[in-house]
């Protein structure tokens, strides 16, 4: 019994020592900060950062080269009313109570002449009155400067004007919705919002869905989620404007003792560690240290801002080198709110590390299994 006892121990050692070598799905964070350049050197050829109320005025004024940024146009409130403008075309019905009328056939009491279009010099051609500048005038306004302009042909003329929108007051959303096409404008207060309701809504299948509002050689960018936010964001449509919404094209990386190893696109603006972590599925309960959770980033080199003085302080403007990794500690307070204030950028790799109690643990499994084996062995 002994000989098989001093066995069964010996055996037991092996497996211990061998399962402190086991394969693990992610590596400690002793070895994923080891200061080694790849060289034979320990010169570290990235910096590291732990994510702190301290330390987060600096991070967040380094730059995002992951996204582009764009401009945007606020709301300011426009009159109701429509501008004529070239292409436009003008429904014109002209009343004359005289029985002798020089527009009204014998018998009828109006004239109407149909589909008058705006000419690029903004104007239109009236009988007995000749060319009619029009354009930039509302509906109302041209009416009224028809009729003026009638006093001396027609004394008792009323005028009466209708306009069917050319394309300088249609706009086109190109894609993103359920129904895109060519929408005309009824006034020049048609908001953005509004007019994609009018192309059916965007389609569920655009993940965080961004507009791109092209208006002549210029283009404006926000992301549809902000616009539902802040109704002072929900700009006026102009004449000639396109829209295109197009799904968010960011993403992130999850690896290591993460609950998900995946690519993840950003489901919204603005995604934050904490976000990120929700994201995954938190962290596996069994292997990972929630003290060393780390977030992987590769600026451009035209980024990066070398550390100044005497005691190698950052600059605000940008990393001290091109590669940089976060750490968070979520296990204390400050670490999850700084994680919840913390931005991911596009490229982003969030690696959560191994836990050593995690592979004590399996070690531990490991040879609970071997004494267990024994005693049946022993029962034989």
């Amino acid at each position: 019994m002994t000989v098989y006892f001093r066995r069964f121990v010996m055996l037991g050692l092996c497996l211990v020592l061998t399962a402190c070598s086991l394969p693990r799905g992610a590596g400690f964070q002793s070895e994923i900060l080891a200061a080694d350049a790849g060289d034979g050197t320990n010169a570290a050829s990235f910096a590291v950062f732990s994510v702190t109320r301290d330390s987060l005025p600096l991070i967040s004024g380094w730059p995002d080269p992951s996204q582009t940024s764009y401009a945007w146009i606020k709301h300011v409130e426009q009159p109701a009313s429509l501008l004529i403008t070239p292409g436009d075309v003008l429904n014109i019905s002209i009343w004359d109570a005289d029985a002798n009328s020089l527009l009204i056939a014998p018998g009828a009491r109006v004239a109407n002449l149909q589909g008058l279009q705006v000419g690029t010099d903004g104007r239109i051609f009236v009988p007995f009155v000749g060319d009619v500048k029009v354009s930039g005038m509302s509906a109302a306004t041209a009416r009224t400067h028809i009729q003026d302009m009638l006093l001396d042909t027609v004394p008792s003329a009323q005028v009466q004007v209708t306009v069917a929108p050319g394309r300088a007051n249609t706009a086109t959303v190109v894609s993103g919705v359920r129904s895109p096409g060519v929408f005309p404008l009824a006034d020049r207060n048609v908001s953005l919002l509004s007019l994609i309701g009018a192309g059916g809504g965007v389609l569920d299948s655009v993940n965080n869905p961004q507009v791109r509002l092209f208006r002549g050689t210029k283009t404006y960018g926000i992301g549809v989620d902000r616009l539902f936010e802040d109704p002072a964001l929900d700009t006026v449509v102009q004449g000639g404007d396109r829209i295109v919404i197009t799904a968010d094209d960011r993403y992130f990386l999850s690896l290591g003792a993460a609950s998900k190893e995946a690519l993840h696109a950003f489901p919204k603006s603005q995604v934050s560690a904490l976000d990120a972590m929700s994201i995954v599925g938190g962290v596996a309960a069994t292997r990972a240290n929630p003290q060393a959770i780390m977030i992987m980033r590769e600026y451009p080199a035209g980024a990066v801002r070398p550390a100044t003085g005497p005691d190698a302080i950052p600059s605000v403007g940008g990393p001290p080198q091109e590669r940089v990794v976060f750490t968070m500690d979520l296990t204390t307070t400050d670490g999850l709110f700084s994680a919840g204030k913390f931005l991911l950028q596009s490229g982003d790799l969030v690696y959560v590390t191994e836990s050593k109690l995690g592979t004590a643990n399996s070690i531990i499994g490991i040879f609970g299994n071997l004494v267990l084996a024994q005693t049946r062995l022993n029962n034989l």
